[in-house]
């Protein structure tokens, strides 16, 4: 991997990747719709020299192919509103794809556990049956057809998933990071299902790692790849390392169906979240064996050094 381009790089997953390829000094290309938050991008970054940045739409193929100039590895990191992926997800897939084609492109998508359904492994692999049973399961697992697809034969994309995740970069469209900003700011927070079940988080960094060091195998590509996490900790757990952290005690609230429901009257997203809350109530933990075997280590923060990390993050922004 000589030049990449990242695609939604302002994002969350999407900025640690772009961190990630700086750090190893790879030339990369960050591609956002936004000009002014791609240069925040590049000034957290310490404005790198092989750092270029281009404005476009990711649902335009012309947009990307354009920015895509040189590039050997394209990263689909950019996403879709929660309340709008049963429509836009594929979309914005076929056109991430229909760039790559053009250009040559091998392919690294980020996506989640949806697709798997209810857990049916202890450790979930990569083997894991794919029986989603709800919307966005469904239609996660309909974009991971659409990638594998012959019409992209030409396209050596992969698919690497990772369960919940937090870090510096992560923001509110994440789980756990409205709930981290709330409390890093000494706000009253909300936290997304049951506070007591024990849950896996991966901590974006270190995400960003394992991905971009699948990204330069050559034998990665054609295949599913999960990260897992530094285990599972629970909601209370989390509340009480970030509160720590931050010096600040306001409440924290957990939202179940009904607080969902309310809340979804004045926020469309707040009521789609429900149908993923089975996995608060029966998590998925994934299996990291197929990267230790395959690639090495897992790379894994721990969640006292991560959630400090992030909050002291948060709050050096403010």
């Amino acid at each position: 991997m000589k030049k990449a381009i990242v695609v939604g790089a302002t994002g969350g997953t999407g900025a640690a990747v772009t961190a990630e390829l700086i750090k190893r000094g790879v030339e990369t290309i960050a591609f956002g719709r936004s000009r002014t938050k791609l240069e925040q991008l590049a000034l957290q970054l310490g404005n790198p020299e092989h750092l270029s940045l281009a404005v476009g739409d990711a649902f335009r193929s012309q947009d990307i192919e354009a920015a895509a100039e040189g590039a050997d590895v394209l990263f689909h990191c950019a996403n879709v509103p929660y309340h709008e992926m049963v429509s836009k997800l594929l979309p914005l897939g076929e056109a991430v794809m229909e760039a790559a084609r053009r250009r040559n492109l091998k392919v690294v998508a980020i996506d989640g556990i949806y697709p798997y359904g209810r857990r049916q492994m202890d450790k979930v692999t990569e083997e894991h049956p794919k029986q989603p049973h709800t919307k966005k399961g469904k239609t996660r697992l309909a974009f991971e057809r659409m990638l594998f697809s012959d019409r992209w034969r030409d396209v050596r994309p992969m698919i690497v998933r990772l369960p919940d995740y937090y870090g510096p970069t992560a923001n509110e469209a994440s789980y756990l990071g409205s709930t981290l900003e709330a409390i890093a700011a000494g706000k009253l927070a909300f936290f997304i299902g049951n506070m007591h079940v024990p849950r896996e988080y991966v901590y974006l960094p270190d995400a960003a790692k394992m991905i971009v060091e699948l990204a330069y195998r050559e034998d990665a590509y054609g295949q599913n790849w999960n990260i897992p996490g530094a285990g599972i900790i629970s909601g209370r757990e989390i509340v009480r390392l970030a509160r720590k952290a931050s010096g600040h005690t306001k409440p924290v609230i957990p939202l179940g169906r009904v607080g969902l429901s309310l809340l979804g009257m004045f926020v469309p997203v707040m009521k789609e979240i429900i149908e993923m809350l089975y996995l608060t109530e029966e998590p998925l933990t994934l299996s990291g064996e197929k990267y230790r075997r395959q690639i090495g280590p897992i790379v894994a923060t721990d969640f006292e050094e991560g959630i400090t990390e992030t909050i002291r993050s948060i709050m050096n922004r403010k």
